[in-house]
């Protein structure tokens, strides 16, 4: 599997945790952007504090603490959807969408809008060697539904 390469001893000196490490054995994961509910309860347990704290009059800047991090909960909560369609499935999708037979693919995640809704663009490559056109596709990683319509060109053959 080609990608980004990180040694060990310094994905280990950084604290990388193993679902972010591409070193891993076995295939990898994207983890789901549902996390950031993990971060969201933080912020409110924090802004409450906060909040707590300015009715205890230790300081009514408080106020202005606790807003600022129930603000940040919500934003939190809000962009914290479940990726429903994952990598090989969206590949598949992709196949099917597809007006020729796929040799190579290539899936990235991205976060579209505000709301940082995830939608994976895939580039596919057709079957003949060498590949004589390639389609993007961009599926909504949380509705399955196709977003674009697919966009293909011809590549430029060698003489």
């Amino acid at each position: 599997m080609d990608g980004i390469r990180i040694p060990a001893e310094v994905a280990e000196a950084a604290g990388v945790p193993d679902d972010l490490d591409s070193a891993q054995l076995g295939p990898y994961r994207f983890p789901s952007p549902a996390r950031r509910r993990i971060g969201a309860r933080i912020y409110v347990t924090a802004g409450l504090l906060a909040a707590l704290g300015a009715l205890a009059n230790l300081g009514t800047g408080l106020w202005v603490v606790a807003i600022g991090l129930l603000a940040l909960a919500y934003v939190h909560y809000r962009t914290a959807w479940p990726l429903v369609v994952g990598q090989e499935q969206a590949l598949d999708m992709a196949a099917t969408l597809s007006p020729f037979p796929v040799g190579h693919a290539s899936a990235a995640l991205g976060f579209e809008g505000g709301r940082s809704r995830p939608v994976w663009n895939l580039v596919l490559y057709s079957a003949e060697n060498p590949p004589r056109f390639r389609a993007l596709v961009r599926i909504d990683a949380v509705s399955s539904g196709q977003l674009d319509e697919v966009y293909t060109e011809q590549l430029p053959q060698p003489d």
